[in-house]
């Protein structure tokens, strides 16, 4: 009988507090990994948003896994040098990263709308009712930007901080976690279900998928994977029932969980520089999705 996939690594997972983070987080805690769970959220503030970094490490260790919990907000650089430097010094040098954190819930159109030339005419926006979110005119630059800070960036510096230790184990996995979102710029994902897609939500996705693929590309040689998955089908999760209600549900976390396990469980040589469907993770026969990154 074989042991435990991840058995001696040190898993760094963002987004932990609740959803998919939570879920992931204990996945790997199950197959062995120690675990860093890093989140802003220490308390509730929001009863639609159950769920702290200590209740995610307090069930992992309840079922005889080992797991930190990581307070960090991940629009501040320092929070992220500090992060990376706690998980080394209290578990070890970092060999899994998750980059699951993400802003999904739009901001509120201003109270005022920008004005516009004498001449110019203003487009009706998406109600707020179908998308949640107010259309590109009323929608601050503020904003925008926050999506990047955490969907992006914050990927970005983790990655360049926990690589070296990688690089120098010569092995590693990285998986930053996407969104179909990121192709349906004017629909809702899944088929226009929820109405329109945040655009900055989707555009901050895109940005990761290209990052992934490129820093892939230069990690390779190097042992370390670098890949992206987006479910096939809605995830039932706190956030997603905030921004669409109802919407979730349609695939199980666990094969989400799974999924995401084997991308992290594949050899580099093997399999790098993907942006994939969870479904065509489990299931590659039946090429429903097809690879989206190099085959």
């Amino acid at each position: 009988m074989t042991g435990p996939r991840f058995g001696g690594r040190i898993a760094l997972v963002t987004g932990a507090s609740r959803g998919i983070g939570a879920a992931l987080a204990a996945a790997l805690a199950a197959e062995g990994a120690a675990v860093a769970c890093a989140a802003r959220t220490e308390r509730v503030w929001d009863e639609r948003l159950p769920g702290t970094i200590h209740d995610t490490v307090d069930a992992i260790r309840r079922s005889g896994g080992r797991a930190i919990a990581v307070r960090c907000d991940l629009t501040v650089d320092d929070d992220i040098v500090d992060l990376a430097a706690t998980v080394a010094r209290e578990l070890g040098p970092t060999d899994i990263l998750v980059n699951n954190a993400a802003l999904t819930v739009p901001g509120r159109p201003p109270a005022q709308a920008a004005p516009l030339p004498a001449t110019a005419q203003r487009p009706p926006s998406a109600p707020a009712d179908r998308a949640g979110a107010p259309g590109f005119l009323d929608f601050p630059l503020k904003g925008y930007r926050r999506h990047f800070e955490v969907d992006v960036f914050a990927a970005y510096r983790l990655m360049q901080l926990v690589l070296p230790g990688m690089i120098a184990a010569g092995r590693g996995s990285i998986l930053n976690i996407t969104s179909d979102a990121s192709r349906r710029p004017g629909e809702g994902p899944w088929d226009g279900a929820g109405g329109p897609t945040p655009f900055a939500y989707g555009g901050a996705k895109a940005a990761l998928e290209h990052l992934t693929q490129a820093v892939a590309f230069e990690m390779q040689p190097h042992g370390v994977s670098v890949n992206a998955l987006m479910p096939s089908l809605p995830v039932a999760t706190p956030g997603l029932e905030v921004t669409s209600p109802g919407m979730g549900g349609q695939l199980p976390m666990a094969d989400f969980c799974a999924a995401a396990l084997r991308l992290l469980a594949a050899p580099a040589a093997q399999v790098t520089g993907h942006v994939a469907y969870s479904e065509d993770v489990l299931h590659p026969e039946l090429c429903r999705r097809a690879w989206l990154g190099p085959s």
